[in-house]
C-alpha cells in the first residue's frame, strides 16, 4: 500500500527537482532561540532542514523537541533519530510524537559510541539497529501496526531516510550495504561528506550499475573547510571521511585569512560537478556551525530559488 505523506522534501524530489538539505545542531539549553534563529538564516534555500540527536554523544535539546520548534516558525524539519538511547518503545513512541506535530520526515541513524561524548559511563541501548528501525518506521506507516502487532488508528506519514557513507573501508561492501538500507525501507540517502570526488562517482557508479539510484534519492553530503586546520583534522581524526592531499594543498597555499572562502568554492565546485552525475537526486549541506555560508551556497551552485510544490 503506497502511503502519500505531506512531506516537502519528498514532493521536491519526486516532482524531479535536485532538492537540497541542511542541517542544524540543537543547543546545550533548554533555549530553542539558536536553532530557530539558525533555521530561519537558511530557510529559503532549502527543502528541508535536518536536526541532529546528540550528535557525537554530546547531550542537547532532543531533535523531536527542535524539530517542533522549527514546524511552530513554518520551517520543514527532518527528524534524526538514533538507536543509541532509546528502545522500540521509546522509538515508536517518539515517531508517534513526531507525526502528531506534523513533521513528516526522518532520517533512521545508528549514532556515536557514548564514549565519545560527555557521559561516557552511560549505558548504551541498541535493542535494535539502524536498519531496523527502517523497517519499523515503514511497517508502522505501511501496515498501519505497532511491532507487537496492534493496530495504530492513525499511522505514522513518514518520508524515511538513511545515511551511507561511501569511503569507509571495506570499499567493496559499500554499494551492498546501501542496497540493504533499500530492502530494509530507505526512501532518501545523505551520505557522509564528500571530498574525494573520484572515489565517490566509483561508488555511484557501483549503484547505478545495480539499478539503485531508481529505487532511492541520493543526496551527497557537502561540508565546506573553514581552515586547512580542519581539513587535516578531518583526514587524520574523523573515522570514515576521506579528505584527499590535493585538497589540503590548495587549501594551505591560500593565505590563513582567504582559507574560509576558498573552503566555500571548494564545496561549490563539488557541487556544480557532482549535479551532472548520474544517480544524484540532490545535497545535503552541512555547514557546521556556519548556516549563514548555506544560501551562498546554494545561489553559487545555480539551485536558487527552490522550486515551489504542491
Amino acid at each position: 500500500m503506497e502511503i502519500k505523506t505531506n512531506s516537502r522534501l519528498e514532493k521536491v524530489l519526486k516532482n524531479g527537482h535536485m532538492a537540497v538539505t541542511s542541517e542544524c545542531g540543537p543547543p546545550r539549553s533548554s533555549d530553542p532561540a539558536h536553532i530557530i534563529e539558525k533555521g530561519h538564516l537558511i530557510k529559503n534555500h532549502v527543502d528541508a532542514i535536518n536536526i541532529t540527536d546528540n550528535q557525537t554523544s554530546v547531550t542537547r535539546l532532543c531533535s523531536l523537541a527542535a524539530c517542533i520548534h522549527l514546524k511552530q516558525e513554518g520551517l520543514e524539519p527532518v527528524l534524526q533519530m538514533v538507536v543509541r538511547d532509546r528502545n522500540r518503545i521509546a522509538l515508536q513512541s517518539d515517531i508517534l510524537g513526531a507525526a502528531s506535530h506534523g513533521i513528516h520526515s526522518m532520517l533512521c541513524l545508528s549514532g556515536d559510541h557514548q564514549r565519545f561524548g560527555d557521559s561516557p559511563q552511560g549505558q548504551n541501548v541498541f535493542d535494535i539497529d539502524s536498519m531496523q528501525l527502517l523497517q519499523t518506521v515503514r511497517y508502522m506507516r505501511d501496515e498501519g501496526k505497532f511491532l507487537g502487532g496492534d493496530t495504530i488508528k492513525l499511522p505514522p506519514n513518514m518520508f524515511v531516510g538513511a545515511a551511507a557513507n561511501p569511503f569507509a573501508d571495506p570499499f567493496e561492501i559499500r554499494v551492498p550495504r546501501l542496497a540493504k538500507k533499500i530492502a530494509a525501507g530507505a526512501e532518501f540517502i545523505q551520505t557522509q561528506c564528500v571530498y574525494n570526488l573520484d572515489k565517490f562517482e566509483l561508488w555511484m557508479k557501483g549503484v547505478v550499475e545495480r539499478g539503485l539510484h531508481e529505487k532511492v534519492f541520493i543526496m551527497p553530503g557537502i561540508t565546506p573547510m573553514r581552515s586547512v586546520g580542519m581539513a587535516k583534522y578531518m583526514a587524520r581524526a574523523v573515522p570514515g571521511m576521506d579528505v584527499p592531499k590535493e585538497l589540503i594543498d590548495r587549501l594551505s597555499g591560500v593565505p590563513k585569512d582567504k582559507q574560509s572562502e576558498e573552503g566555500v568554492t571548494i564545496a561549490v565546485e563539488a557541487m556544480e560537478r557532482l549535479k551532472e552525475c548520474t544517480g544524484i537526486a540532490g545535497f545535503h549541506i552541512m555547514a557546521i556551525e556556519w548556516e549563514e555560508k548555506v544560501p551562498e551556497m546554494v545561489e553559487r551552485a545555480g539551485l536558487y530559488p527552490r522550486p515551489e510544490v504542491d
